[in-house]
């Protein structure tokens, strides 16, 4: 079942817009994982590097043979205590394993507080994250939407998120991240909604 909020969300998101109406009856209800606790989430983040600008299958391929690396948790300090070239033997490109290892560093340097991300503001959380290596604000809005469970995240640097929105709202061409920033501003608070709702319309709708 989907959290509270966003059954709520998602009930307002109906009664304001018909496209929309038609993607949830379409979709269903919205499906997030479980909110991970504070101590997985680096594991999360972790993942979220792992799965960036990686088909779902490789990803999940690659991040299956990252995660079984260590025995219990994928935790900061496990991580830095594998062999040189672990993390490239599952797969990783090099900057890849690099970011997990810088965030891991910053982690237990409390340079990044994951403790407290519950707590902060989105743009903060943002701002925390992207000092590490290889953390841009794509990674975080992943973080923020499946993993903190945020409503207000609007991912425009995701080109599927751009082709959904153009798909399912008609426009001729996909929108640019800055016009989709535009695009989204009636959908606050609930821009989390819209979006997972885009990737699946750019799953499913074909253009005209």
């Amino acid at each position: 079942m989907p959290p509270a909020k966003h059954v709520a969300a998602t009930a307002e998101l109906v009664d304001r817009d018909r496209i929309l109406a038609d993607l949830v009856a379409t979709h269903g209800p919205i499906r997030l994982r479980p909110r991970p606790p504070v101590s997985r989430r680096f594991e999360a983040l972790a993942r979220a590097i792992a799965y960036q600008q990686l088909a779902g299958k490789a990803a999940a391929s690659i991040w299956g043979r990252t995660r079984a690396l260590t025995d219990g948790d994928f935790a900061p300090a496990a991580v830095l205590a594998l062999p040189n070239q672990a993390l490239r033997s599952a797969g990783l490109s090099q900057a890849k394993a690099d970011a997990i290892c810088d965030l891991a560093r910053r982690v237990l340097a409390d340079e990044i507080r994951l403790d407290r991300m519950g707590r902060m503001s989105d743009d903060d959380v943002v701002a925390m994250l992207t000092q590490a290596k290889g953390v841009g604000p794509w990674t975080a809005h992943m973080f923020l939407m499946f993993d903190l469970h945020r409503l207000d995240v609007w991912p425009v640097g995701d080109y599927g998120v751009r082709v959904g929105y153009g798909r399912a709202f008609g426009l001729v061409e996909t929108p640019t991240p800055r016009e989709l920033e535009a695009l989204g501003e009636r959908f606050k608070p609930y821009r989390s909604v819209v979006a997972w709702y885009c990737w699946r319309a750019a799953d499913t709708v074909v253009p005209s």
